[in-house]
């Protein structure tokens, strides 16, 4: 019950009704307080002109009401109550507590440097005009609350303008603060969308390779099964150990999504020679064109060279069958490019249909690890017969 009393607010016009009634009456009943023991003939009193001082006086805290609705009218009122409360040559007494709060609330709900050039030139007004009204003020050290009254007015601004530029900082703080929150958020999501379509990129290969000398090997041993089975145990052993090989790669790459640690390295360069053994007994002639004594290779470039090889092999055995392949890397020392070309299909040769004028995935794939790279990448029917895919990769990755 008690944290409840304590955390309890009254609403914001509530507050205002209480504050307006409260500056009122104290600027009433402190100048009658103050003025009640001095003469009649030495200051006005607040009943002269139709009791028009008391009006002035509860007019400048009444309309406090609305203060926060509108602030410049407000001030405005207050500035004029004030004015006009001086220059008739009323007490002197707490009659500004409104002008100051008016004052705070301005600068405080304004703008800046609009409202602070609108308070400075209102207090420069009313300054002029209290010191005309205070021309002939007896006693004269009574002046000093004139300039009281100019002192408080500007630190009335000042603690507005202090309050607002503190809001309008924590707005930001709050601001930049969701707008990290949020680049962290998109950071994390492309960093996992990133992850899985390499991952993606991985399986493809890996099994689509696997996938393709399996079938031929497949296909030869059901034709030599009978006729030669000392040909159909050597095609059965290349399907073992191609998917043997094929379910270790799966492995180091299905291992990521369960543990980084202790992962298998991915394939690189120094697997070509395995990758065209395979090749070679899938039915292709692969001849090898390799720079020797190539540079250091960082791990996503010889990654990369070694899945655009393996990728490009593979759709030759599914799209063409038996023929030439020339595999050449040409290393320098900024980049490696990549070139596999083949013959085309051999006369008499049942293949796939190849998809020359519609790039599948496997050759989305390529292209996406070469930009990622920031290499270039092309693919497409050479001149007369047969296919290319040429990468370069910079040996300083990008990205």
């Amino acid at each position: 019950m008690q944290d409840r009393l304590a955390s309890y607010r009254p609403p914001a016009w509530a507050q205002d009704l209480l504050l307006a009634l409260f500056v009122a009456v104290m600027q009433v009943q402190g100048t009658v307080t103050r003025t009640r023991d001095e003469p009649e003939s030495v200051v006005r009193p607040l009943a002269d002109l139709g009791h028009l001082g008391y009006g002035l006086l509860i007019a400048g805290g009444a309309v406090l009401i609305v203060r926060r609705r509108l602030p410049f009218a407000v001030f405005a009122v207050t500035a004029a109550a004030s004015i006009a409360y001086y220059a008739l040559g009323f007490p002197d007494g707490p009659g500004w507590l409104g002008l100051f709060v008016a004052l705070y609330t301005f600068t405080a709900l304004g703008d800046g440097r609009r409202s602070l050039v609108i308070a400075g030139a209102g207090i420069a007004v009313m300054a002029a005009c209290w010191l005309v009204a205070a021309a002939d003020i007896e006693p004269r050290a009574a002046i000093g609350w004139v300039f009281f009254r100019i002192g408080a007015s500007v630190m009335s601004a000042s603690l507005g303008e202090s309050v607002r530029a503190r809001r309008v900082i924590a707005a930001e703080a709050v601001a930049r603060a969701e707008l990290a929150e949020r680049t962290r958020e998109q950071e994390t999501r492309a960093r996992v969308d990133e992850e899985r379509l390499r991952i993606a990129r991985e399986v493809h290969d890996t099994v689509a390779h696997a996938i393709a000398v399996i079938n031929v090997q497949a296909g030869v041993t059901a034709h030599v099964l009978d006729k030669r089975p000392d040909r159909a145990r050597a095609a059965l052993e290349t399907i073992e150990q191609t998917s043997s090989q094929a379910l270790h790669e799966m492995r180091a790459v299905l291992g990521v999504l369960r543990d980084a640690d202790g992962r298998a390295p991915y394939p690189g360069p120094g697997q070509i020679d395995d990758l065209a053994t395979k090749a070679r007994d899938a039915g292709l002639d692969v001849d090898l064109l390799i720079t020797p004594s190539p540079p250091p290779v960082p791990g996503a470039v010889g990654n990369a060279v070694y899945r655009i090889l393996q990728e490009s092999i593979t759709n030759v055995i599914r799209h063409v069958g038996p023929t030439r392949v020339t595999v050449a890397l040409d290393y320098s020392a900024e980049e490696v490019e990549v070139r596999v070309t083949d013959e085309g299909p051999r006369p008499g040769t049942r293949i796939e249909e190849r998809a020359d004028h519609r790039p599948g995935g496997g050759i989305l794939g390529m292209r996406e690890r070469c930009h990622l790279l920031g290499g270039e990448f092309d693919a497409g029917p050479r001149a007369g017969n047969g296919f290319a895919v040429t990468a370069r990769l910079p040996l300083a990755p990008a990205g």
